[in-house]
């Protein structure tokens, strides 16, 4: 799967879902850091995709970069909600609540 949408976007067929296909396909393959730049492309060539903006939360927090994680979630949050899209508004507060809890925990 990973490679054939690898070479999609070496086609030059570059688009948020595609980047988001083949994040979710390097999260699969325990490749966070790919993923999280994947995601960072979906996110800038459409801002509103909220699906993106969690699973770009999600690679982040993989990584250990939990401010970045939040900061996606919290964009996330504010782009689901102008979209309607409630489901991903509870998943994306529920992963910041967690986040929330485990930074406290650290301290």
């Amino acid at each position: 799967m990973r490679e054939k949408l690898e070479k999609l976007l070496a086609q030059g067929r570059d688009s948020a879902l595609l980047r988001f296909g083949l994040a979710d396909a390097c999260l699969k393959e325990h490749d966070a850091g790919q993923a999280a730049l994947h995601l960072a492309q979906a996110t800038q060539q459409q801002a509103g995709y909220s699906a993106a903006w969690k699973l770009l939360g999600k690679a982040l927090q993989q990584l250990g970069r939990l401010d970045e994680a939040q900061a996606a979630w919290t964009t996330g949050v504010t782009v689901a909600q102008q979209k309607g899209d409630l489901q991903a508004v509870k998943e994306m507060t529920v992963f910041l609540k967690r986040l929330q809890k485990q930074q406290q925990a650290a301290e």
